[in-house]
């Protein structure tokens, strides 16, 4: 259905693609992968023909419908959030909006002259418009809403007045209800709350048309796609299975490079030994030139490329009390909202407490209470012995500053730290190379965040509070992050929603529910298991 052949793409310069080639399938639904940079963001675009490749070719299939949904959502305001959908459906929105200006016309009394024409076209088009199923098109755009966590009143207000995160959801919904032959999701687990999540993958795996995409949540990549396509060095490699089966493949098939490589370097050296030790020999020189021919004409073996993955290791924290934190009576309300009404929690040392809830159920709120940045209106929070506490939040990325690079803002932070361990330190979430000396102010969003990570990770606390710590994580650094989590001696509280950090890190669940708090002896895997569900916003 859509080819790429021998294509060859270069930006600026760097070489992003050589002679390389993929073939996807109708009904396909392909993971795409390889290091940020790769080029996964310039061939969806190349697929959708916004970009031009500078060698080789992509071919479509004649009459294919092509949905790509980006990071990059644009600007919306002026119309509410429903419309906003209903606009991206495809030919069916043109329709409508044809029979919205019919209806207008038909009652401008301007134009009753030309009535009969006007009340014609508007039967063909209603006929249309009903052929295409328009009139189930509004109760289709806000089933597409209310899967990504909208509710009523979101979905009818001016869609300006909502976040960027917010914004991305409406953007991917255009997509959702078109409904096209060919879907390119770039990320589109971000922003999305589990049960957002979870309704998403059951929307895509019931999707009948050819998807591709990219996401950082390999839980959610492993239950949607069949094949991998990797970019890597400018290639593209497919493998038949899900993200976990690739994993497995790659490694298997960098093993075996590795053999080979090491195999002919034996045997290259053996001869080049010979040759060495015989060529001052004329009675040798015929054997010597046949080895010197027999290697100039040896295909060489290259190594496997590697994957730079260095591992984060943290210093000891200092033993906390067996009393980290308590909570007795704690009321919270927010103008007439009632958040909290006398929330008795108690976390213990080496207890590893996840908080789980739908969106607005006081998740962030309790981690705020529980480190003092926000004030109970009732009630008492009390930190206990020997307590250093670590918050991770969104809002830290503010202290950031702006002038210094990433190296001298960790230095300036750790003044008697090598520079070694400042970089190795670095490296770990992502700044490697020059990327230590790019600016703070220059960073992405998801830059910023490795930032604050990597500076509260390398002086331990011995009590993590953790909000959404995985967003904007690609596989490889959040897999780090667990790997090194799963050895930290201290104690955590933290939301999340990807669910692999869930299961490898909690041995508490603590649910914020409208019927009150539940707490959950055993991590989130059990916590599955007893409830039936994967998030307390499924549960019927």
């Amino acid at each position: 259905m859509i080819r790429l052949e021998g294509i060859g793409k270069q930006n600026g310069r760097q070489i992003v693609f050589v002679e390389a080639s993929a073939a996807l399938q109708r009904g396909e639904k392909i993971g795409l992968v390889g290091p940020n940079g790769a080029g996964k963001t310039t061939l969806f675009r190349l697929i959708t023909g916004e970009e031009k490749p500078d060698e080789g070719q992509v071919s479509v299939d004649r009459g294919v419908t092509i949905g790509y949904f980006s990071q990059d959502v644009g600007d919306m305001a002026g119309r509410s959030a429903v419309a906003e959908v209903m606009e991206g459906a495809g030919p069916v929105s043109v329709v409508a909006a044809e029979l919205k200006a019919l209806e207008a016309a038909m009652a401008d009394p301007d134009q009753a002259d030309a009535m009969d024409e006007i009340i014609l076209r508007y039967g063909e088009v209603q006929s249309r418009f009903e052929e295409l199923d328009g009139y189930a098109l509004d109760g289709r755009a806000r089933e597409v809403l209310a899967g990504l966590g909208f509710s009523q009143e979101m979905m009818d207000g001016d869609v300006g007045a909502l976040s960027g995160g917010w914004k991305m959801r409406v953007a991917l919904g255009r997509i959702l209800l078109m409904r096209p032959d060919a879907m390119l999701l770039d990320e589109p687990s971000n922003h999305l709350d589990i049960e957002s999540l979870i309704w998403l993958e059951g929307f895509l795996k019931a999707y009948e048309g050819t998807l591709v995409m990219t996401s950082h949540d390999r839980e959610f990549m492993n239950r949607i796609v069949g094949k991998i396509i990797e970019i890597d060095a400018g290639s593209l490699t497919s493998y038949s299975g899900d993200y976990a089966f690739y994993e497995q493949q790659r490694a298997l098939a960098e093993k075996q490079q590795q053999a080979q490589f090491e195999r002919q370097q034996a045997m290259l050296a053996k001869e080049i030994a010979f040759i060495e030790r015989f060529k001052a020999r004329a009675s040798h020189a015929a054997q010597v030139q046949s080895r010197v021919k027999k290697l100039d004409k040896i295909d060489r073996v290259e190594p496997p490329r590697r994957r730079e993955t260095v591992m984060f290791e943290f210093r000891p924290a200092p033993r906390s009390g067996d009393d980290v934190v308590s909570l007795k009576g704690v009321d919270k309300r927010y103008g007439s909202r009632t958040i909290y009404e006398g929330l008795d929690f108690q976390v213990r040392r080496k207890e590893r407490w996840c908080v789980m809830g739908v969106n607005g159920a006081g998740k962030s709120t309790l981690l705020k209470l529980v480190t003092g940045t926000a004030e109970p209106d009732a009630g008492t929070i009390r930190i206990g012995a020997n307590v250093k506490l670590g918050y991770f939040a969104q809002h830290a990325m503010e202290l950031l500053d702006g002038e210094q690079t990433v190296f001298e803002w960790l230095e300036s932070s750790f003044p008697q730290a090598g520079q070694g361990s400042l970089r190795a330190l670095a490296g770990c979430f992502g700044f490697s190379g020059d990327d230590v000396e790019k600016r703070c102010r220059v960073l992405s969003g998801g830059e910023k965040a490795r930032l604050v990570m990597a500076h509260m990770l390398f002086d331990p606390p011995n009590f993590l509070v953790l909000d959404e710590p995985t967003n904007h994580l690609d596989i490889a650094t959040k897999q780090m992050l667990i790997e090194a989590l799963k050895d930290y001696e201290g104690t955590m509280l933290f939301v999340s929603h990807d669910r692999h950090f869930l299961a490898a890190l909690s041995n508490r669940v603590l649910e914020v529910a409208p019927d009150g708090i539940h707490a959950y002896g055993g991590g989130y895997t059990e916590y599955v298991a007893r409830t039936g569900q994967e998030a307390p916003g499924l549960r019927s």
